[in-house]
This record gives C-alpha cells, structure tokens and sequence, in this order.
C-alpha cells in the first residue's frame, strides 16, 4: 500500500499552518514540520525549552550545541527569534498564547481524547514532558502519527486503552494515509492519499469515518 513519506506528512501539516500563527511542534515526528514551512509565510515555532523564533534545523556541520529544540535536536533561529527561561515558556503554553501545537500520539480516541505519553507496560519508559499542558493550552492540537502500529492495528480508535495524556483534545489528525478532522458529529477525512478508497481506509481505522 502506497503511504505518504514522514517528510511528506510534515508537508501537509505545514501546508494547513496560517500566517502568523504561534506554533509548538512536539519530539518526534513533528519537529519535521519546521522544515516545510513557507519562507515567506510567517509562522513562530516555539519550543517548551524556552525558544521562540526557531527556523529549519541546520544544514550538516553548522549544527550550534547551544542551540537546541526540546527534543535535543538541533536548530536554526531566525531574524528576532528570542531565549528565555523555561517557566516562562510553560507560562506561554498554559496561558493559551500558542495557535497550534503539533503532537505525536500512540492513540487518539474518535472523540479527540489523546495519548501520547505512556503505553502502561511495565518495562515502558514514560515520557511526561510538556504534552499535557500543550494539549490543553494550544488553542488547536494537531496529531501527526503513522495509522497503524506496527503490528497493523488502527492507532486511531474509539476508545483509548492507553493511560490519557488529554480529553477531547484533538482538532485534526494527519497520518500516512490520510487527514481527518475531529468534530462534534465525529471523524470527517479531510484528504486520503491517491489509490486509496475510503471504503478501504474505514476498514482499517475500524471506528466510523465521513467524508
């Protein structure tokens, strides 16, 4: 089965991303986005270390240890980009001022419930990190995660089994295999990769889809 690319993936998040838009991109998958973005679209990526302002990540060799992203990886800061201390981020995620943050998830639930930071087996190391207040305090949650587990069961499910990072959380849902919107009337796709039909996506997500 054809699937979009992960930087396919992070194109089609940034594609939907606004002019000046304040947008936290989560550890993982999403910190591709950054590299997608328009340059002559003004979007501030902001990052729950204390950075604002960050730009794509650096080209080999002109990587700046001092200059990382929350997942230690390292970035670009463009023209104004800013430094602070990291409470004053979290004041930030808390208080509402960021538009969008882009998370990844092991679950996400038909009704926009998100988890994201445990799988509750015994040997899993948890991973807390700011994703809980991101998921609240964003005034949009965006999910970028691959549709299927490796063993090949729908991570998008009508219920999650998995320990809640957030309740009714989620706005919008991008995978490899298609976008879907998290509404009040229930999950609505948006877009499905070529040669897919949604008779065949519906099969293996295996909660009800809209078009």
């Amino acid at each position: 089965m054809k699937r979009w690319t992960r930087d396919q993936m992070a194109a089609r998040v940034a594609r939907d991303i606004p002019e000046g838009a304040y947008v936290n991109l989560g550890i993982g998958l999403p910190t591709l986005v950054g590299n997608h973005l328009p340059k002559e679209r003004e979007v501030v990526l902001h990052s729950e270390n204390g950075v604002l302002g960050m730009g794509p990540a650096p080209a080999l060799g002109e990587e700046d240890p001092d200059l990382i992203n929350a997942g230690k990886q390292p970035v670009t800061l463009l023209p104004g980009g800013a430094f602070f201390h990291h409470a004053d981020s979290f004041a930030m995620m808390r208080g509402g001022h960021l538009d969008i943050c882009v998370l990844g998830a092991f679950q996400v639930s038909a009704t926009g419930d998100l988890a994201n930071w445990h799988t509750g087996a015994p040997d899993a190391i948890p991973a807390v990190g700011g994703a809980m207040d991101l998921a609240l305090g964003a005034k949009k949650t965006y999910v970028m995660m691959e549709h299927l587990t490796k063993s090949g069961e729908s991570k998008i499910v009508a219920q999650c089994s998995y320990p809640l990072t957030a309740i009714a959380c989620v706005s919008r849902i991008y995978t490899d295999l298609a976008v879907i919107d998290v509404t009040p009337q229930g999950l609505k796709v948006l877009d499905i990769i070529d040669g897919l039909s949604l008779a065949e996506l519906q099969r293996l997500t295996g909660v009800p889809l809209s078009h």
